[in-house]
């Protein structure tokens, strides 16, 4: 999906050739040879690109996502009370690069206001002051703030209505606002010790704090708009996630639906999120999606699933590991490169 031709290392790699590989993969995974058969035909069908990662090094730091599911409703109710936002009418999108080369790939998301563009409403002014109250665009209500809140940062989710349907949402646009780590915010105010971070914690802590919810929720400006979608969840390529498999990255570096090979740890835990132990992690893996906060060679967002056993793994995942890149060798071969 997307432009092309990408350039990895020296070689420009083409859509087709990235398709390729990964039906040759496929083809490869499908056969019915031994397992060191299949490792063996890896190695002789794809030449292999190293991430630089985040310090040239080649070190990626891998982190998790999931799809929330929530409990909602079709219309507003004393248990149902926040809404999940459909794309406003009056939102205009300027694509910089249209009118200087320079400002190429930049993107502004704003409204008008007395003949001129201002930027789009807050969080704090749609959440708070009901910015948008009044103009039939709810797609549906939830129960808890706080998981609307995360509803935001992962994209995607479910919304088990009162019927018991299943509502299946999907990230539509955002407020063009920069996303701000809440995290950040409480670390700074001296809340949570950089020992104790983490989703859980951070969790715990609104949790614990409602009186406050407003203004830490409201440091991160970024709001996000949904849409139904029949099935899910669907990473920006148009493509439904794979747990386990499906990756978000920096589509101004790496392709989008692209063949990749990850290496990492994960952790083990217990019913409660805890960590047990960690395991060596490597898998097969395609680069799906792609997330406000994962910018550069060096990120990468890993797709856990759905519901509550994923939260905690993608709330747990904070991993120093390698990414590699697969293509298919062209007649000629190639060997090992950086990317």
């Amino acid at each position: 999906s997307g432009g092309g031709p990408f350039r990895m290392d020296d070689d420009r790699i083409t859509i087709r050739e990235l398709r390729e590989s990964l039906i040759a993969l496929r083809e490869i995974l499908r056969s019915g040879d031994t397992e060191a058969a299949k490792q063996d035909r890896i190695r002789e069908t794809f030449d292999v690109y190293q991430s630089t990662g985040l310090d040239g090094k080649n070190t990626v730091l891998f982190t998790g996502y999931f799809e929330p599911i929530m409990k909602g409703s079709l219309s507003k109710t004393q248990e149902y009370r926040y809404p999940v936002y459909k794309v406003p009418d009056d939102t205009i999108t300027v694509n910089l690069g249209k009118f200087r080369d320079r400002y190429k790939n930049e993107q502004l998301i704003g409204r008008m206001k007395n003949g001129e563009l201002v930027p789009y409403y807050s969080r704090s002014e749609i959440e708070d002051q009901a910015s948008l109250a009044g103009r039939n665009l709810e797609l549906a209500w939830v129960g808890d703030r706080i998981d609307l809140f995360f509803l935001h940062t992962q994209g995607s989710g479910k919304i088990e209505l009162t019927n018991g349907r299943l509502l299946q949402i999907g990230y539509a646009k955002s407020n063009g606002r920069p996303f701000q780590s809440v995290g950040r915010f409480l670390l700074d105010a001296g809340k949570i010790s950089q020992q104790e971070i983490s989703y859980q914690a951070i969790k715990r802590y609104l949790r614990e704090h409602p009186d406050d919810l407003s203004e830490i929720l409201g440091y991160n400006e970024s709001f996000v708009f949904f849409r139904v979608v029949e099935q899910g969840p669907v990473g920006s390529i148009g493509e439904i996630l794979t747990p386990g498999r499906s990756i978000a990255t920096d589509a101004a570096v790496f392709p989008r639906g692209s063949l990749a090979f990850m290496r990492a740890r994960k952790p083990v835990l217990d019913r409660e999120g805890n960590a047990l132990s960690w395991i060596p992690f490597s898998r097969f893996v395609v680069s799906q999606d792609a997330g406000g906060v994962i910018k550069g060679a060096g990120r990468v967002d890993l797709f856990c699933g759905s519901g509550g056993e994923a939260e905690m793994l993608a709330g747990s995942l904070k991993e120093r590991g390698e990414l590699y890149f697969l293509v298919k060798k062209r007649p000629a071969g190639r060997t090992e490169k950086g990317l």
